[in-house]
């Protein structure tokens, strides 16, 4: 028993060991996946039992289930079992793909941030604000900080789990992106790109090669990328918006950039500046205008429970995020401070100089957040994947927006937030409709088009009833059924009469930022039947297209992904 026990926990942490000295053989895998198959498996310790059962039976080690997975999947695809229950369960956190692509985060080299923020923790060999522990942190340490290779074995992983991965959203982390050197940040794309393509291609050293040649090599892999079997369809940058200027956003666009995210943390000066983050307002408004302007999503980092903060001016801060229009960010990720070894905040902390806010405010102050939040906004996390052993004080807990969306439940509340209205792996798609939604930001129109399936009481176009926050309202009650609508695809439409000098082909064009539909992520060319394949992109691209006529605009532009650009070619769309 204490021998299966060791076997158990190696599996844990498979990647990070040397292979047994007694592999499993497939033929033996393969055997016993037909056995379980053929079961009807209740529960995780059921499986477990016939698995030691049949493994013990077959006089075999016993098998991982990502081994277990891998040979399901090929069975499954050649016919020789049929669907399993238990195993479509046993794919690790569906949600990956529930959201209509496989997402796929890499870290760059450890590079110094110009930033002296308070709260960012400093660990030697990583890159600043991140730390040993983190999943995607891991990945990248364990492949040597190698782009190409931190693609390609995610890409596999995610395929053995059973996930489609032909749809990816790629997110560059490693903090403020701008700052590294432009040949680094050709070579690190560009790899990116030949982890995601099919065809082997030469690897290109970024120390042996001028940026023209990368620039060459990168076009060269986007190019093969618009039609291989892993698409890039999105790719997000992470960067401070001080660092946001118009040859930064022409960088962004070259290397195939769609979505941009940038540490806000918090919107008020005065703590901006004793946090030191080396930036104000200003700054913030110049980079959400410079980014809408050029077509980019946004998403704004926000932390609450910030050293010299408090509830109320954190309760401010958001409200001012969706009150103003000069901000209006598209998605947020919201971060409650914690103190961290390696960082300034630590010392602070060690001086009982900084308390961090209990679980009980953070809570509460999330749950009046997720009230406020405007339904053309996507809360993407509310918390950091920081191992608990590395917090040294502040919220230990792993399942936040969990906690936060029970606490709204006890009050017949809901959040209208994008995420938490996708339709994930439903398949009833009666009754959605189109609705409406239009705000003014950044000097501009923004249209937000969305099928839901209980749209509101109010004719297509009118106004979002609003609180004095300038956010939506959110009623108790008969009416709060309507915040439990669910959504099945969106758009991002803008309409603006300023138009970016240095984006020439953006002059007189209305600018369609995101198109996106949820559901189960299909491959391409898969199921009709699933929400991907019933055309509410195509139908919402079509009603853009007659907005933005009907307000004198002659041409629109859209800005994809790489891996999309097959798709709206086929709508009559060129480069």
């Amino acid at each position: 028993m204490t021998i299966q026990n060791k076997k158990t926990k190696s599996d844990t942490v498979r990647y990070l060991t040397k292979p047994r000295s007694e592999p499993c053989s497939t033929t033996g895998v393969i055997q016993l996946v037909k056995f379980l198959a053929n079961r009807n498996i209740k529960n995780s310790e059921d499986f477990l039992k016939l698995k030691q059962n049949a493994a013990a039976q077959l006089k075999m080690p016993l098998p991982d289930n990502v081994s277990i997975l891998e040979i399901y999947q090929k069975l499954l695809k050649k016919r020789k079992i049929k669907k399993n229950r238990f195993f479509e369960k046993l794919k690790k956190r569906p949600v990956r793909s529930l959201s209509g692509i496989a997402v796929i985060s890499v870290l760059t080299k450890p590079f110094k941030c110009p930033g002296q923020c308070l709260f960012c923790p400093s660990e030697k060999n990583l890159p600043k604000s991140y730390v040993s522990g983190e999943p995607a942190v891991e990945r990248a340490k364990y492949f040597k900080f190698d782009p190409y290779l931190q693609v390609k074995k995610r890409i596999e992983t995610l395929e053995k789990l059973g996930h489609p991965t032909d749809k990816i959203e790629l997110i560059v982390i490693g903090g403020s992106w701008s700052v590294l050197p432009k040949r680094y940040q050709t070579w690190f794309i560009k790899e990116c790109f030949r982890g995601a393509n099919e065809k082997k291609s030469e690897s290109e050293s970024k120390s042996k090669k001028t940026l023209r040649k990368l620039e060459e090599g990168l076009t060269r892999e986007q190019k093969r990328n618009e039609k291989t079997k892993h698409r890039i369809i999105g790719l997000t940058l992470e960067t401070r918006p001080d660092l946001i200027t118009p040859p930064e956003i022409l960088m962004m666009r070259k290397l195939g950039a769609t979505r941009i995210e940038i540490g806000v943390q918090i919107l008020n000066d005065k703590i901006l500046n004793l946090n030191n983050r080396g930036h104000s307002l200003k700054e913030i408004v110049e980079a959400t205008l410079l980014l809408r302007e050029a077509g980019f999503k946004i998403c704004y980092h926000l932390m609450f429970g910030l050293p010299f903060s408090s509830f109320k001016k954190d309760v401010e801060c958001f409200k001012k995020v969706f009150a103003d229009s000069r901000f209006r960010p598209d998605m947020l990720k919201l971060y409650p401070c914690v103190v961290i070894k390696g960082s300034k905040l630590f010392k602070l902390w060690q001086k009982k100089k900084y308390i961090p806010c209990s679980n009980k405010i953070l809570i509460n102050l999330l749950t009046k957040i997720k009230l406020m939040v405007p339904p053309y906004v996507r809360i993407n996390r509310v918390i950091r994947d920081i191992p608990a052993t590395k917090i040294e004080a502040g919220s230990k807990i792993s399942n936040l927006r969990e906690t936060v969306l029970k606490e709204l439940k006890k009050g017949g509340l809901s959040c209208q937030c994008i995420r938490c209205k996708e339709i994930k792996n439903e398949t009833d798609l009666r009754g959605f409709k189109l609705v409406k939604r239009e705000y003014e930001s950044s000097r501009g129109k923004e249209i937000f088009l969305s099928f839901e399936n209980q749209p509101r009481r109010q004719r297509v176009g009118a106004p979002i009833p609003t609180n004095m926050s300038g956010s939506p309202d959110v009623r108790r009650g008969s009416e709060a059924s309507e915040t439990k609508n669910k959504l099945v695809a969106f758009l991002r439409l803008r309409l603006q009469n300023n138009f970016p000098k240095y984006f020439k082909e953006l002059k007189n064009a209305a600018l369609i930022r995101e198109v996106h539909t949820y559901g189960e992520l299909t491959p391409i060319g898969g199921r009709k039947d699933a929400a991907q394949h019933q055309g509410f992109g195509k139908k919402l691209i079509n009603e853009a297209e007659k907005i933005a006529e009907k307000n004198g605009f002659k041409k629109m532009a859209v800005i994809s992904g790489i891996g999309a650009r097959e798709y709206y070619r086929k709508l009559g769309y060129r480069l």
